[in-house]
């Protein structure tokens, strides 16, 4: 799992789902480093920590912060890492000497008293790194040990199993950037024909409950459409596209494919929701980014989970369900704490009850600010 937000310096990875990444050297461990994060560190501080009796152990969980720290805790993260079951850890700070030292110390000593084995601390500069727990000149020579994070063995394993390290983090960041050009312009007609067409049928509604009812059975129904139309290699058109974006403003409608996202269903979740997010009007996107945020914590690539909350959080900075990710995600909180919570349908529907007009408000609010009175 990663968290990258602009508001919490610290990023936590579950490693659980990185198969086939197996470390033998401390080049090895370097070079998975970008592809567990999902980006070239800089300026960081990464504790990776192991399951284990040493000299062996499985990687589980990694957690990254800013350098300068903004607000480090490494007696929070020795916590959480006692609580995921981590005995051992690797420390990785990237950066110059004067940068990186004064937090590796903390933090070795943090780690220390919370009864985690630090099997080495590494600082990593300008495709070299030095050990700060190694004063052998033999394998530590004083002028640092050369690597390449791009074109080891590792980088070859990881990328042919599909993970991917971007060149920092605002490149991943840049890869949520919303269309532009014509594919902008063809997906803002198309949202102001669908808001046309609801605005004009709630105009002459007699019966708002009915038709409350009626609009959410047709939204769950294009939920469960769209990811059979991703899961089968498809995509939808743009009016597909701004008819759902209208209906995950209704909060049973995006529960419905927030309770249909399960371990083997993420990759086609990650398309869709991804998709939405990218190709929305922003006031329509807070759902999309929702959902791709729970998918991609849930897979493990809290960095991109972060970049998508914080894409929900500017578009509608009160927007439940991306704070509520936030804070998990800024308190290192396991997706499994949530994913455990996370009712069925069947039970969304036991819970709810029947769909009223009252669930219809937020999706009206986004017709009003489209300049399309709801009646």
């Amino acid at each position: 799992m990663t968290t990258d937000l602009p508001a919490s310096p610290v990023q936590p990875v579950s490693l659980a789902d990185r198969p086939g990444l197996l470390l033998r050297s401390t080049e090895d461990i370097l070079g998975a480093v970008p592809y567990l994060l999902g980006f070239h560190p800089a300026d960081s501080l990464v504790a990776i920590g192991l399951q284990g009796r040493p000299p062996r152990g499985r990687l589980h969980l990694t957690v990254r912060w800013d350098l300068p720290p903004v607000d480090p805790d490494a007696a929070q993260v020795a916590a959480v890492f006692r609580r995921e079951g981590v005995t051992q850890v690797i420390l990785a700070g990237y950066g110059t000497g004067p940068l990186v030292t004064p937090s590796m110390d903390e933090t070795v000593a943090a780690f220390r008293r919370g009864g985690l084995v630090v099997v080495d601390a590494l600082r990593v500069e300008d495709g070299r790194y030095w050990s700060y727990l190694c004063s052998r000149s033999g394998c530590c020579p004083p002028d640092g040990t050369p690597y390449d994070p791009r074109a080891g063995e590792i980088a070859a394993r990881a990328t042919v199993r599909g993970l991917v390290a971007f060149p920092d983090r605002e490149s991943l960041a840049r890869s949520l950037d919303p269309v532009g050009g014509a594919a902008r312009e063809a997906m803002r007609q198309a949202t102001a024909r669908v808001a046309r067409e609801i605005g004009e049928r709630l105009a002459v509604c007699g019966d708002v409950d009915g038709f409350a009812a009626e609009f959410v059975a047709d939204g769950v129904a294009r939920v469960r459409a769209a990811i059979g139309a991703y899961a089968a290699g498809g995509r939808l058109d743009d009016e597909q596209a701004a008819r759902l974006g209208l209906d995950l403003a209704v909060v049973r409608v995006r529960d419905e494919a927030w309770a249909l996202v399960t371990d083997d269903s993420c990759d086609v979740h990650r398309r869709l929701w991804q998709d939405l997010t990218l190709r929305l009007e922003p006031r329509f996107v807070p759902p999309a980014a929702s959902l791709l945020g729970v998918v991609a914590w849930r897979e493990g690539d809290s960095a991109l989970a972060g970049i998508a909350l914080t894409r929900a959080h500017e578009a509608d900075p009160g927007y439940s369900m991306a704070n509520l990710l936030m804070h998990a995600l800024r308190h290192l909180v396991p997706p499994q704490a949530l994913k455990d919570r996370m009712p069925s349908p069947e039970e969304l529907d036991q819970e709810m009850g029947s769909p009223r007009a009252a669930w219809l408000l937020p999706m009206i609010s986004l017709l009003e600010e489209a300049g399309t009175p709801a009646g």
